[in-house]
Parts: C-alpha cells; sequence; structure tokens
C-alpha cells in the first residue's frame, strides 16, 4: 500500500505572496476528521482560481490544500455514518478555504460534511455540478419562494457562461422559463442556446450604469456578477420581481438606488452555498438528479484537467477563457 499522496499546496512568503505547487504527503499531514476519503474528482471554480492565484481573501490559513469541492470514496472511516467503500462527496463548509480541500488524490474530513451520491448520479456527474450546481439550483429555488413561475416574464442570468450560470440557465430553462443569458465570451452563444438560452444578451449591454429605474424587462434575475450589472438587473426587474445574488465577480459594491425596492417591490435575495443546511443542500440535491438531464452534465464540462493543470487553468478562468465547468482529476 502507498502511504504517500499528491496534492496541491499553497504556501505564502513573507512578502505575502501565494505560491502553488506539487507536494507528495502522508495521511499524518492531513486535517483532523472522521473520515478519510480518496478523492476520485473535483472542480476549478471561480473561489477556487483565486485561492490559487493569490487573488482575494479566500483562504483563511497557510498551507493550504485548495478545492472546495470534492467526490470519492471511504478508504477510512471512525464513524458507522460512513463505511469503508461507501462513495461520497462534499461542497462547501470551508473547505479549500479554512480545512482542506479537494486538490488532492486523499482528504480527511468531518463525517457531518460528506453526502451519499443522489440517487443516479456517479462520482463525476456530481462533480460535474459540484458548488456551482448546488448555487444555481440554491438560485432557481429562492427565486421560486419569491413568487417566480414559468409565463411570468424572462429571467435574466448573468455570467452566463460560467459554472453557476450555465447551469443555472439549463435549470430554468428544463422547468419552462425563458432565458436570457447575459455572457461577455460571443463564442458562448450557441452553446448557451444549446442549453436553453432563448435569447443572448452581450455584457456591454448592461454593463453602464443604470438611472434609478429603467424599462421592466425581467420576471427574475440569477446575478453571478455583481456590480453594475445587478444594480442594472435590479433597475430592469419587472414589479414583484426577485433577483437572486450568488457572485462578484464583477466587483462587490452595489451602485444601486432604493427605488426598484420601494416603487416596484423588487426583492434582493442572497444565496450562500457554503454553509448552506443539510437539509435544505438534500434537496438541491434530489432535483438536480432527477431535473437537470444527463446531456446537460456533459455540456457544460469544457474539460478535465490534472493537479498540475490547475495553476495555469485557474489564470485562463479569471481572465474569462473558461466555458462551464472544469473538472479537476487528482489522481490524473
Amino acid at each position: 500500500m502507498n502511504d504517500t499522496f499528491q496534492a496541491l499546496m499553497l504556501t505564502r512568503d513573507d512578502a505575502g505572496h501565494t505560491h502553488a505547487g506539487l507536494r507528495r504527503l502522508d495521511e499524518s499531514a492531513l486535517p483532523a476528521g472522521e473520515v478519510l476519503v480518496d478523492v476520485a474528482w473535483s472542480g476549478l471554480n471561480y473561489k477556487d482560481a483565486l485561492a490559487v492565484t493569490g487573488r482575494g481573501a479566500v483562504v483563511r490559513a497557510f498551507p493550504m490544500v485548495p478545492g472546495i469541492d470534492l467526490a470519492g470514496t471511504v478508504r477510512a472511516s471512525a464513524t458507522a455514518r460512513h463505511a469503508p467503500g461507501d462513495p461520497v462527496f462534499a461542497t462547501g463548509w470551508g473547505i479549500g478555504e479554512a480545512h482542506w480541500g479537494g486538490f488532492s488524490e486523499r482528504q480527511r474530513l468531518p463525517s457531518e460534511w460528506l453526502l451519499p451520491l443522489p440517487q443516479g448520479l456517479d462520482l463525476r456527474e456530481v462533480m460535474a455540478l459540484g458548488t456551482a450546481g448546488l448555487t444555481a439550483m440554491l438560485c432557481v429555488m429562492t427565486l421560486e419562494e419569491a413568487g417566480l413561475v414559468p409565463g411570468r416574464g424572462p429571467v435574466l442570468v448573468t455570467g452566463a457562461s460560467g459554472g453557476v450560470g450555465s447551469l443555472a440557465v439549463a435549470l430554468l430553462a428544463g422547468l419552462g422559463h425563458a432565458v436570457s443569458a447575459l455572457t461577455g465570451s460571443p463564442r458562448a452563444a450557441d452553446w448557451l442556446r444549446g442549453l436553453g438560452a432563448g435569447e443572448i444578451i452581450p455584457r456591454a449591454e448592461m454593463a453602464c450604469p443604470p438611472r434609478p429605474l429603467e424599462r421592466q424587462r425581467w420576471a427574475g434575475v440569477v446575478d453571478t456578477v455583481g456590480g453594475v450589472i445587478l444594480a442594472r438587473a435590479l433597475a430592469e426587474t419587472m414589479r414583484g420581481g426577485a433577483v437572486a445574488a450568488c457572485g462578484l465577480a464583477g466587483g462587490a459594491e452595489l451602485p444601486a438606488t432604493v427605488m426598484p425596492f420601494i416603487l416596484r417591490g423588487v426583492s434582493l435575495r442572497g444565496v450562500d452555498s457554503v454553509m448552506c443546511p443539510v437539509e435544505r443542500r438534500r434537496t438541491v440535491w434530489r432535483r438536480l438528479a432527477t431535473e437537470l438531464p444527463r446531456v446537460v452534465l456533459r455540456q457544460v464540462v469544457e474539460d478535465e484537467i490534472t493537479l498540475a493543470e490547475v495553476p495555469a487553468r485557474a489564470e485562463t478562468l479569471l481572465a474569462g477563457g473558461v466555458r462551464g465547468r472544469l473538472l479537476v482529476r487528482p489522481g490524473g
């Protein structure tokens, strides 16, 4: 039995610069937890790219193994909840930020963070979804809870060519909504139409500061971008509509007014996938497993990469050069 394994490790030097490099580790180096997992798949998310490149205050302690998602097989367990050989996965809970994450061939985690695979999904498929799928479905559920129903009007998805955005497009279209996809990537237009988008909107169309109220266009919005685009989406949301905000790729500031809220009854609802309660997660994953066609899980994956490829592809992702999802195969 080989007692060592490979991981991508982040360290920080005295000047505050983050460095990413492959390390060989043994199990004694892993953090505390009841369950040891052989990691088969992870995914490169926007937050992972920020962590690996040292941009943004994502990592809370060094050294750190990044990767906010992982899926694999239980190697050893100190709890009856999980047995050796069980397929499991985890997203969020500070994995890859405060607790070592999925960019490793092996990881140790608290038992309560691990879920069994949803019926009908395998390890690769659950990581084709990952935090992106969890977040996209949480946004859809949030809009539904605010009263959104098919036929009320078009639903805007910003950052539509990213992981969360592309999956939100597919989910909303599958539920019968007319979806408008906002993207800064012209090459993604046909791909987004294939996922169900009825209208493609160039990012530049919504990148200028709005007036307090604009023409009413959207019954609902899934916003992965923030900043000026979120402000314009709010100003364009129909009376009684809702906006689910889950990202800040376009900036953390919100240059908006209260006008959409007090004159049109628009609601802005935040979506947090990191600390989402377990029971809500279970509901999300049941819906993802039953409502999203398997063909979508193939369409949204752009590539499979190794740990050694993660740093370069993280730069590409932050530059807007990735369409959909990048899967990471730690043992590849």
